[in-house]
């Protein structure tokens, strides 16, 4: 075999056992990241809770699956973080600056989808909950205005 510079010799070749080797490579990667890092543990935990509960949440598809890609999304950003953190980490155990952006960075991308995961939940929930009142005709809505001030003024 001649050396090619431009190939790894680390790479598979491709066919079903490349396919059963990165889903065994991928099985690994989760259950590390479930092992050694508490973050990537609170936020499967908490995905255990919310993607049955976006199925209640959600009325239309598009808002279920929308709701679950959020929480799908945020884990996927931990993993690359963790990835980074670790890739850091086996580079040097002493501060560098370079290598401290880098992990600055991973979890800014995790904050961002946090954040974004967040407004989705929100959004969705206030369009599920939030009482519209486009379907009552004005008097009604206008009782209904009345009521709500008078309740506030009794407090």
């Amino acid at each position: 075999m001649t050396y090619d510079p431009q190939h790894s010799p680390f790479k598979s070749t491709g066919g079903l056992r490349r396919i059963l080797n990165a889903l065994r490579y991928s099985w690994q990667g989760l259950k590390a990241a479930v092992k050694y890092e508490a973050a990537f543990r609170q936020e499967l935990a908490l995905a255990v809770l919310m993607i049955p509960a976006a199925f209640f949440l959600g009325r239309t598809t598009v808002e279920v699956f929308f709701l679950v890609g959020t929480v799908i999304m945020v884990l996927a950003a931990e993993l690359l973080n963790s990835a980074i953190e670790a890739l850091a980490d086996a580079l040097s155990v002493e501060r560098h600056p370079l290598l401290g952006r880098a992990k600055d960075l991973g979890s800014a991308a995790v904050m961002l989808l946090l954040i974004f995961a967040g407004a989705v939940w929100i959004g969705v929930a206030i369009s599920r909950f939030a009482v519209s009142y486009t379907h009552l005709t004005l008097p009604t809505r206008r009782l209904v205005e009345i009521s709500v001030v008078h309740v506030s003024l009794k407090k």
